[in-house]
C-alpha cells in the first residue's frame, strides 16, 4: 500500500580499494539515496582510471523531453559541488583507519569496536527478465527457484561460503499463493545454502528490493551484519498484480474507510495517475510514445554491445512438455517496434467515470508506453570495505545512505522529483554532478515530467534502456534497477550515479 522512490549516488574510490492497469493504491514516496562508491573498472588500474573517461561514454539515443519545460532543482540541490570532502566525509567514513587485511574473518568484533563502518557493494546479478504472461520463459518456474537461483549465481561468483552470510533480505510484492510464507527464506533453502543462513522478505511495493538493499547495508554499517545479500523476485505470470489485494477474485477493501473518507471520491489506478501527469505536464501520445521507443532502442543497443553481460546469470526452464529451454535476453524488448505500431495500440483508461471527475483527458497511456508485466530477479551481495579486503573482493559500489518520504496518493506519481531533490541535498551534491541515472519507467510520462522538473540531462538517463522494454518485475525492480547502475558507471567511467524508483500497489 505505499509508493516507493529509490535514489542512488555513485562515485569511484581514489584509493584503488576493494503493467498499465495497475489497481488504485495509495502512496508513500519513499526515496532513498543509495550512494554508491563505485571502484575502479577491473580492466583499469588506480593510476589510470581517470584518462580517457569521454572517450569510454556509451553513446545512447536521446530521450525526448521538452527542454522548454524544464525547471531547476530547488536551492538545496542546486549549485555544483566543488569541494570532495564534504561528500568524502558522507562516502568513505572508514577512510579515516587502516585496513588490516591479515586480520582473521572470523575477528569480526575487533572491527565492530574500532572503526566506523562502510557498505559495499561486491557483486550483482539478475536474470534476464521474461514477460509475466502465461506463454512467458518463466511461467513454468516457481518463484522460490528463480530466487534461488540469483542467490546461487552470487556466491558463486564471489566464491564465497554462504555459511557466512548473516541475512538475506529479499523484497517481493505480491506475497500470496508461491510466493507468500516468507518466500527468501524458502529461497535460501532451494539455493542450498545451510539451514543456519536466515532469510526475511519484505515489502514496499515496487520498492521492495531497494528497501532490501537499503536495510543489508544499515545492518552492515551498524554491525548487525558482515555479510548480507539483498535481492528481490517477482512471478507476475503465476501471482498476477493486485493477488495479494483479492480474496476469491473480489477485490478488497485494503485501505479502509478513514482513508476514503479523506479521499473522497476515492484513490485511483497507476494508470489514470499516469494520464494525469500528462495532461499537467502538456506531453502529447506521440511524446510517450516516443519515450517508449527509445527506451527498446536503447535496451536492445546494450544487449547487442554486451553491456548486459555481467550482471545477466541465465536461466534453464523445462517446459510442459519436457522442452528445456534458456532464456538469453530481456523478453519484452521489441527492437523492431516503431512510432506507428505504438501509436495504434488502445488507451485502457479511457472511461466516462474518469473524464466526469477530472474534467478533459487526452487518453495517452497505453501497454506501449507503459512498463510490461514481468517475471524476474536480481541480488546483491553487501559487505565492508575491510571484510571485503580480507577476502580479496575488490568493491564494485559503495552505499551511501536512504531517505523515505511520502505524498499526494491521489496524483501518486510524482513524488520522485521532489524525491531527488532531497537525496541530492543530503548528499551535497547536484543533478550536474550526476553521471548516470536509472529512473524507472512505470510509465513514459513519470520519467518526461521527472526530466521537465530537475532539468536533468536526458543523455544520462537510462542509457541501456529501462523499465518499458526491459520489464518491471515489481519485487525485483530495485535490485534490477541497482545492478544495472553499477554496470552502467562502470561501463561510462562515471563518477556518481542516482537511481529513483516511485513505486505503489
Amino acid at each position: 500500500m505505499v509508493t516507493d522512490v529509490l535514489c542512488v549516488i555513485a562515485e569511484p574510490r581514489s584509493d584503488g580499494g576493494g503493467g498499465p492497469d495497475r489497481p488504485p493504491s495509495s502512496v508513500q514516496h519513499s526515496r532513498f539515496c543509495f550512494d554508491y562508491v563505485k571502484c575502479p573498472h577491473p580492466s583499469r588500474s588506480p593510476a589510470n582510471a581517470s584518462d580517457g573517461g569521454a572517450d569510454r561514454r556509451v553513446q545512447s539515443p536521446p530521450l525526448p523531453v521538452d527542454r522548454g519545460r524544464r525547471h531547476r532543482p530547488p536551492p538545496a540541490a542546486a549549485g555544483r559541488s566543488t569541494s570532495p570532502s564534504a561528500a568524502q566525509t558522507l562516502l568513505d567514513p572508514a577512510g579515516t583507519t587502516g585496513h588490516d587485511t591479515d586480520r582473521s574473518v572470523q575477528d569480526r568484533s575487533v572491527h565492530r569496536r574500532r572503526a566506523m563502518r562502510d557498505a559495499v557493494i561486491i557483486e550483482t546479478v539478475r536474470t534476464p527478465l521474461a514477460k509475466g504472461k502465461a506463454d512467458g520463459a518463466y511461467a513454468g518456474v516457481h518463484p522460490v527457484e528463480l530466487h534461488a537461483h540469483v542467490l546461487r549465481a552470487l556466491v558463486d561468483r564471489a566464491q564465497l561460503d554462504p555459511a557466512e552470510i548473516d541475512d538475506v533480505i529479499g523484497g517481493a510484492v505480491g506475497q500470496v499463493g508461491e510466493q507468500s510464507g516468507n518466500t527468501t527464506r524458502f529461497a535460501t533453502l532451494a539455493a542450498g545454502f545451510p539451514e543456519s543462513v536466515p532469510g526475511t522478505t519484505v515489502d514496499r511495493q515496487c520498492g521492495s528490493s531497494q528497501q532490501a538493499l537499503s536495510f543489508a547495508a544499515q545492518g552492515v554499517v551498524a554491525g548487525a551484519y558482515d555479510i548480507a545479500i539483498a535481492s528481490g523476485v517477482e512471478s507476475m505470470s503465476r501471482i498476477p498484480i493486485g493477488s495479494q489485494t483479492r480474496v476469491d477474485g473480489v477485490a478488497q477493501d485494503v485501505s479502509g474507510p478513514s482513508v476514503a473518507a479523506r479521499y473522497a471520491p476515492g484513490l485511483i489506478p497507476q494508470g489514470v495517475s499516469a494520464e494525469l501527469i500528462a495532461r499537467r505536464w502538456g506531453f502529447s501520445r506521440s511524446q510517450l510514445d516516443e519515450f517508449a521507443l527509445t527506451s527498446h532502442q536503447r535496451a536492445a543497443a546494450a544487449w547487442a554491445d554486451g553491456r548486459f553481460a555481467r550482471e545477466v546469470v541465465p536461466l534453464k526452464t523445462t517446459g510442459p512438455d519436457g522442452t528445456v529451454g534458456q532464456l538469453e535476453t530481456d523478453e519484452t524488448i521489441r527492437p523492431g517496434t516503431t512510432a506507428e505500431a505504438l501509436a495504434a495500440l488502445r488507451t485502457p483508461f479511457a472511461d466516462p467515470r474518469w473524464t466526469e471527475r477530472f474534467g478533459a483527458i487526452d487518453w495517452t497511456v497505453t501497454a506501449g508506453n507503459a512498463s510490461p508485466y514481468n517475471d524476474g530477479a536480481a541480488a546483491l551481495l553487501v559487505t565492508t570495505s575491510e571484510i571485503a579486503a580480507a577476502h580479496g573482493w575488490t568493491p564494485r559500489a559503495r552505499v551511501h545512505t536512504a531517505t523515505v518520504t511520502g505524498d499526494d496518493p491521489v496524483h501518486m506519481l510524482t513524488g520522485i522529483i521532489p524525491a531527488t531533490a532531497k537525496v541530492l541535498a543530503r548528499a551535497g551534491l547536484s543533478l550536474d554532478d550526476i553521471d548516470a541515472f536509472e529512473v524507472n519507467e512505470a510509465f513514459a510520462s513519470v520519467v518526461l515530467a521527472w526530466l521537465a522538473e530537475t532539468g536533468a540531462d536526458p543523455a544520462k538517463v537510462n542509457v541501456n534502456g529501462g523499465a518499458i522494454s526491459i520489464g518491471h518485475p515489481l519485487g525485483a525492480s530495485g535490485a534490477r534497477l541497482a545492478t544495472t547502475l553499477v554496470g552502467v558507471l562502470e561501463q561510462t567511467g562515471g563518477r556518481y550515479g542516482l537511481q529513483t524508483m516511485r513505486c505503489s500497489q
